[in-house]
């Protein structure tokens, strides 16, 4: 199997325990991305090389995706065959002519941190509460539920697609929705910044500006050893 290795700290010694279980080491055309670290590892794994699978290799203390048992055990298993690939769900957000997706959240926060924002939320065309003040929302998917949305709300989700309102002058509970709702978000008073993933990109919003959140299209494919 061709496989090319995303970067990890001690990217030399997992080639060499790859090459050991047979595993062609590529540079382009891989049959499977070695992401061999945490969840970052994983996601810019995703941002680079979205339509093909990767096997998440523990070489970070945080890898929720990563398997129970060693490496070593994994690699055997996936060489001899005996895996499956998992299907993992994405978020879009569209705003000002972008569209950017993720695997964890989208966070629409303040810019400047000294001042709030004042925004507007819809969630399928209805609109939630008043205008609503603080340092933003979170978007999360079940994956990323267990990051900034868990920071925010001590807690976390299987199913669906949680809301959690980032430090909001008046009591906001988080809310979890069907994973195939519409979440908008229109801003009253910035400036305001999207945020997906750890990704570099971002794009500002301005009083009267929208972003518009849903379910993508695209999914993660994640080999699972069985």
């Amino acid at each position: 199997m061709k496989a090319l290795v995303f970067n990890g700290a001690k990217e030399g010694d997992i080639k060499k325990l790859l090459e050991g279980y047979g595993f062609e080491i590529v540079d382009r055309d891989p049959e499977i991305i070695v992401s061999y670290g945490g969840d970052g590892t994983l996601m810019r794994a995703e941002q680079a090389f979205p339509n093909v699978p990767k096997l998440p290799l523990r070489g970070s203390m945080i890898c929720k995706l990563c398997h129970a048992c060693t490496n070593e055990q994994v690699l055997d298993r996936v060489a001899k065959g005996e895996y499956k690939i998992e299907e993992y769900w994405k978020l879009e957000v569209r705003a000002k002519g972008n569209s950017i997706n993720g695997m964890n959240d989208i966070t629409v926060h303040n810019a400047d941190p000294r001042h709030a924002i004042r925004y507007e939320l819809f969630i399928n065309e209805k609109k939630v509460g008043h205008e609503i003040i603080g340092d933003g929302i979170v978007v999360a998917t079940p994956f990323g539920s267990t990051g900034y949305y868990r920071s925010i709300t001590d807690s976390y989700f299987e199913l669906g697609m949680g809301i959690a309102f980032n430090n909001s002058t008046e009591q906001s509970d988080h809310v979890v929705v069907k994973e195939d709702s519409m979440v908008r978000v229109r801003i009253a008073r910035g400036p305001a910044i999207v945020y997906v993933d750890n990704r570099e990109e971002r794009i500002t919003l301005d009083e009267g500006d929208e972003a518009v959140i849903r379910k993508s299209d695209a999914v993660a494919k994640i080999l699972r050893v069985v």
